[in-house]
């Protein structure tokens, strides 16, 4: 069981389609820290060594990549931010309501029940 950044990442996927589990790696990443890295795609998570999870480690922090409970933080940090400053954005998002003009007579039901 391979651990980074808080998630687990499932030792029978590829380890392209493993690295996007991870919050803030998506399809572009995960594809570019392969070929950094010279892994196949059809090389497994099982089949990394503890030497390749060290490699792989090290290109994310020359990267700067902000992942994990980082980057919610700093999501957080920014919707705290828009409530704290009184903006319309953050009235609507402690409203539970849509944010960007969408229409609230009969389709915002989602965004009500996100809310709760």
């Amino acid at each position: 069981m391979v651990y980074i950044f808080d998630t687990e990442l499932s030792e029978n996927k590829s380890i392209h389609h493993a690295l996007k589990q991870i919050y803030g790696v998506g399809k572009k990443r995960s594809l570019f820290i392969c070929k950094t890295l010279g892994f196949s795609n059809n090389f497994k998570v099982k089949d990394l060594s503890k030497d390749q999870i060290t490699e792989l480690l090290k290109i994310i922090d020359i990267l700067n990549l902000t992942l994990a409970s980082d980057l919610k933080r700093l999501k957080f940090l920014s919707i705290k931010n828009l409530i704290s400053i009184k903006s319309y954005r953050g009235f609507r998002r402690n409203q539970g309501l849509p944010l960007r003009g969408q229409r609230t007579h009969t389709n915002a039901r989602t965004a009500r029940k996100k809310a709760l």
